[in-house]
């Protein structure tokens, strides 16, 4: 009995042989004609008998599995087949496949970066991100391409994959410091960036530029961390905020986005008295800076005090003139309360209290007349729809009719 069982084991084990051949030989010569689909369906009626392969039928099937699929341009899947296939023959100590597989992964390699490259120019963010991440999966020596993932990610707002990877980046200590190889252009004597060393040296050798420098770019550590903080603060974690901008000041205690951003959270948990403290440490640090005052102009707006925000604004064009939002913020600082005494005039209207809706109206102009220097400001620094309306607004309200009707004109067209 026993010699039947035996028998009808070795049986069913040469069938099982025969049949992933028969499938294996199938998919080779669909690849042949570049049929993928039906590579793919024989590989996986193959994949089914794959605790029975032997060695050499294995690796066959890990290495046409990944031809099959990066054919197919699925290359997620194919990178996981050139994984299985390059683990396995490490694992066994015979290399029967990895050097033509390393061949067609890196040509694989060059067209997921390109994929990710045009996905990002297109705005296709999450594409873009998954592609990154999958070009660091095939090319683990060059980890920026985590770091591109994690900046396509956060601008996707899928901020669960943009922390993973941040995080990632942190815990493998990258820094983002790479070395940039410059030279100057005889002819436009402007310094540039020729990509590489040999490059560069040839260059000018061949006496078409001068003065080779290297240059270290700066470390994206700080960056980093501060990205890790925003995102928890977007999701809702301030603890994890504070405690991520807490790691991050002990490396930057100066950096002023460091000082805002846990300012704003503060504001969140109603802190006041610690957000009072950090825009005292944040103006000793940075006295003169404009855009300091500016971002403080705009955390007081948002919290509705007005004279905070006006007097920040003011402070930020006494440092930059030529800083142009700031003069459509403050614009808008002043007219925060306009819905409110509009409300009070209608029902100064209502009440037919026409003495009341006088006098409103008159403060409703003078409003409009403070406002009006800004927003003029604000539109030859940057004519938009907003500063065009709003300026028309104040034109039709302080009737200046002439000015108004100019304006309409162009506001139409550029509705259009």
């Amino acid at each position: 009995m026993k010699t039947k069982v035996l028998a009808l084991a070795f049986g069913l084990a040469t069938l099982s042989t025969f049949a992933q051949k028969n499938e294996l030989k199938a998919a080779e010569k669909a690849l042949k004609i570049k049929d993928y689909p039906t590579a793919i369906t024989a590989i996986s009626s193959a994949e089914s008998l794959i605790a029975n392969m032997d060695d050499k039928i294995k690796g066959k099937f890990y290495f046409v599995k990944a031809k099959a699929f990066y054919g197919k341009k699925d290359f997620q899947t194919a990178a996981s087949a050139f994984e299985n296939l390059f683990n396995f023959e490490n694992e066994t100590g015979k290399m029967r496949y990895t050097q033509m597989a390393t061949t067609l992964q890196n040509q694989m390699l060059q067209e997921v970066y390109q994929l990710a490259s045009d996905q990002y120019t297109a705005k296709d963010y999450k594409k873009a991100s998954d592609s990154f991440y999958l070009t660091y999966q095939l090319s683990k020596a060059d980890t920026s391409f985590i770091y591109n993932a994690a900046v396509s990610s956060t601008l996707a707002k899928d901020y669960d994959n943009s922390l993973k990877y941040y995080k990632e980046l942190q815990d493998i200590g990258y820094t983002g410091i790479s070395k940039i190889y410059y030279a100057t252009n005889k002819q436009s004597d402007e310094k540039e960036d020729l990509g590489d060393e040999k490059n560069r040296d040839l260059q000018v050798k061949l006496g078409l530029y001068k003065d080779p420098v290297n240059e270290l770019t700066e470390s994206k550590t700080g960056d980093i961390i501060k990205k890790i903080a925003y995102i928890l603060k977007t999701q809702g974690k301030t603890e994890e905020a504070l405690a991520a901008i807490g790691e991050a000041r002990k490396a930057y205690p100066n950096d002023i986005n460091l000082i805002l951003n846990e300012a704003e959270i503060l504001i969140d948990l109603k802190e006041m008295d610690k957000f009072a403290q950090l825009m005292e440490e944040a103006i000793s640090l940075h006295p003169n800076d404009p855009q300091l005052f500016f971002n403080l102009g705009v955390i007081s707006f948002n919290e509705g005090k007005v004279e905070e925000a006006i007097k920040n604004y003011e402070k930020a064009l006494e440092l930059d003139p030529d800083f142009g939002i700031v003069y459509f913020n403050l614009a808008l600082a002043i007219l925060l309360e306009e819905n409110a005494l509009i409300e009070k005039m209608n029902v100064a209207s209502s009440a037919l209290d026409f003495d009341k809706y006088d006098e409103l109206e008159l403060k409703h102009k003078e409003m409009w007349k403070m406002a009006l220097p800004y927003l003029i400001k604000a539109d030859e620094f940057k004519r938009n729809n907003d500063s065009i309306r709003y300026l028309l607004r104040g034109y039709d309200i302080l009737e200046m009719e002439e000015k108004a009707d100019k304006l309409r004109i162009i506001y139409k067209q550029i509705k259009e």
